[in-house]
């Protein structure tokens, strides 16, 4: 799936914040892997990339917004995002939806903090 003819950026800059674009499990070559950890690790790669190409990385990313298609992939997505972000942790918020690709289990995207003297504050959530 390109994005050359759509009308959205893949990420944008502004007020001290980098916002992506929803990112899905694609490989160069357009394959999605099946299974939710291989898509998540994929997408989160993909975002990675997307980040430092804005200069960034994920250890700047301060929200994150997940959308599952499945309600019972939460615990495998979580177990590989875990591997990807530290503390502070970003917030995020994760959703049950169905997704415009067809096959893709997991689209997420994050805004990061892109100043360099910024220092973010947080809490860590406890459920």
């Amino acid at each position: 799936m390109s994005n050359n003819n759509l009308p959205f950026s893949k990420w944008r800059r502004a007020g001290g914040l980098v916002f992506l674009s929803g990112e899905l499990p694609l490989g160069p070559d357009g394959a999605m892997p099946s299974g939710i950890e291989s898509q998540t690790r994929l997408t989160l790669q993909r975002i990675a990339a997307t980040l430092d190409g804005a200069g960034l990385a994920l250890r700047d990313v301060v929200q994150v917004t997940v959308y599952l298609t499945h309600p019972e992939d939460f615990a495998a997505f979580n177990a590989v995002y875990q591997q990807h972000f530290t503390v502070p942790y970003p917030v995020r918020t994760t959703v049950v939806a169905p997704l415009v690709l067809p096959g893709a289990r997991v689209e997420i995207t994050v805004v990061a903090a892109d100043s360099a003297d910024a220092q973010p504050q947080s809490e860590v959530a406890s459920r």
